[in-house]
């Protein structure tokens, strides 16, 4: 009897020695939360996405509660509107930042791309990019295997199943950046999203000197500058072989459309559809 209750008083000092210490330890290691970030994280849309740039919707908050000013802190999925709503919960000035949406630059289409070989290994882009340089003449372009499509919250973007081409859901697409880290060829990108979401970009990746790229791909930027040359706002410029227009600089004329002799230059949700030179010229 004597063993029993000797065992439970020592059982009891040592549980009351530990429960201080765990007391003792609680309170010097006890970080302080402001309760600003769970109000902040409420405002957030919750997608836990990273376009933001941090892990997570938590996170965030807590970088903008304890940021001075927003500058860079942008929410994408929740845009204007709701950084809006956490600077007027801080007391700070929003930033407004211009709508944007994912662009993918390759058109290279069975049509335009043909196939020579067909790969038979597990089906994402990562892994084939790894192996070898694709199905067809162009190591540029796009394999079709959707990563992208996977990486998006948002049912975004899909791969046409046709074309073997991702395809971008304008009004789902929030440019969280998701499919732009997914590609492993580097051939998604953010772009202003336009007025009444009109755009023009470079539909191409392919650094190939121009007759390797028209060789492997009917409609591949040839670098051959034409674009750059009737440009009148200096937004196009010319890098290894491969055309670039800068969407902070273009007004979206398209005189860069018109002259480009395979069709590497995407003209997006403009009224009317686009003329070649000859075209015009033959009509005039």
């Amino acid at each position: 009897m004597n063993l029993v209750l000797i065992s439970l008083i020592t059982l009891g000092v040592i549980g009351s020695v530990a429960a201080v210490i765990l007391f003792v330890v609680a309170k010097k290691f006890h970080v302080f939360e402001n309760p600003r970030i769970d109000e902040v994280e409420q405002v957030l849309p919750a997608a836990n996405c990273g376009g933001c740039g941090f892990p997570g919707c938590r996170n965030f908050a807590e970088a903008c509660v304890k940021a001075d000013e927003f500058g860079d802190l942008f929410c994408p999925v929740g845009g204007n509107e709701t950084m809006k709503n956490v600077a007027e919960l801080l007391g700070k000035v929003a930033v407004t930042q211009v709508p944007k949406v994912a662009v993918v630059r390759c058109n290279g289409t069975c049509e335009h791309r043909p196939r020579y070989n067909e790969y038979d290994g597990v089906k994402h882009c990562f892994i084939a990019h790894n192996l070898y340089s694709g199905e067809t003449n162009c190591s540029w372009g796009c394999l079709g295997f959707g990563d992208c499509e996977l990486s998006c919250e948002f049912d975004a973007i899909k791969v046409n199943p046709i074309t073997r081409i991702p395809e971008v859901d304008e009004d789902k697409c929030t440019a969280c950046g998701a499919c732009v880290r997914a590609c492993p060829k580097l051939l998604i990108e953010l772009r202003k999203k336009g007025p009444k979401g009109r755009r023009v970009y470079v539909s191409c990746r392919n650094e190939d000197k121009g007759h390797i790229t028209r060789k492997a791909c009917e409609v591949g930027c040839i670098g051959c500058a034409k674009c750059q040359k009737v440009c009148p706002h200096d937004a196009i410029t010319i890098t290894n072989s491969l055309a670039f227009i800068d969407d902070e600089k273009c007004k979206l004329c398209r005189e860069c459309v018109i002259v480009c002799p395979t069709d590497a230059i995407i003209d997006v949700n403009f009224p009317a559809p686009k003329k070649k030179k000859e075209e015009a010229e033959a009509v005039g």
